[in-house]
C-alpha cells in the first residue's frame, strides 16, 4: 500500500462531499521577476485588457470604495481602478506595490473589501486572508465539477495551485467564513479563458 500511503500524501486530494481539493505544492514557488513580467505581457493583450475591464465593472455593480487585491499580477486592476490597494508575496510586485504607494499587509488589520483575482487558490491558508475583509470579497477562480476534471486541465499546477473547488464547494465555503454569495458569472470563460468563475461574496457573520 505504499504507493496509496504516498498519494495520500504527495498528491491531489479531492473531497466530493465538500467539493474542495487540496495538493500540497512545494515551497519553492515561481514567484520571481520573470512571473511578474510575464504577467504584465498577458495585461497588455486584447483578452487581458477585456479581463481586467470585466473585474472593474464586477466590483463597480456592488462597492465603491478602498479595496485591497490579493495577489496583484503585475498591478493591473490597481492602475485600472482609484482607491486600490495591493498585497502580494512575490518580491517584484512587492517592489512595485511599495514604489507606487499602493503596498498593504492585510494581515495587519482589517479591510472594507478584498480581490482575490487568480490568486486565492495559490495561498497556503486563504481562511485566514479572507477572515480580514469586513464586508465584501471578490474573486476569480477556476472551478471543477469533479476530481477528474481537475487531472485534466491547464489549471492544475503542481507548482502553485495549492486550493481546488467546485463551483458549490466553494460557495459552501465562503459560508463557513460568515459570507454570503450575491452574484457570480463566468464572463473570465466566455472572453476565452478555461472553466473560470467569477465571483462575489458579502459577509453576514464574523
Amino acid at each position: 500500500m505504499k504507493s496509496f500511503s504516498d498519494e495520500l500524501q504527495n498528491g491531489l486530494i479531492w473531497l466530493p462531499e465538500l467539493g474542495m481539493g487540496y495538493y500540497p505544492v512545494p515551497p519553492e514557488r515561481p514567484y520571481d521577476e520573470n512571473y511578474f513580467t510575464r504577467y504584465k505581457n498577458m495585461a497588455k493583450t486584447p483578452m487581458g485588457r477585456e479581463l481586467t475591464a470585466a473585474r472593474v465593472r464586477l466590483v463597480q455593480q456592488h462597492y465603491s470604495g478602498p479595496l485591497v487585491d490579493v495577489g496583484v499580477g503585475a498591478g493591473q486592476f490597481i492602475n485600472a481602478r482609484p482607491e486600490t490597494f495591493g498585497y502580494d508575496v512575490n518580491p517584484s510586485g512587492v517592489k512595485w506595490l511599495k514604489k507606487t504607494s499602493r503596498w498593504v499587509d492585510i494581515y495587519t488589520g482589517y479591510h472594507a473589501a478584498l480581490s482575490f483575482w487568480d490568486s486565492l487558490e495559490h495561498i497556503d491558508f486563504p481562511d485566514k486572508a479572507v477572515a480580514r475583509a469586513e464586508k465584501w470579497v471578490f474573486l476569480s477562480i477556476p472551478v471543477f465539477e469533479n476530481g477528474d476534471s481537475i487531472l485534466s486541465s491547464r489549471h492544475y499546477r503542481k507548482n502553485e495551485h495549492i486550493w481546488y473547488f467546485s463551483h458549490n464547494g466553494l460557495i459552501r465555503w465562503f459560508g463557513t467564513l460568515g459570507f454570503n454569495c450575491v452574484a457570480f458569472n463566468f464572463i473570465e470563460t466566455e472572453l476565452g479563458r478555461e472553466g473560470i468563475g467569477s465571483y462575489v461574496f458579502e459577509r453576514v457573520t464574523r
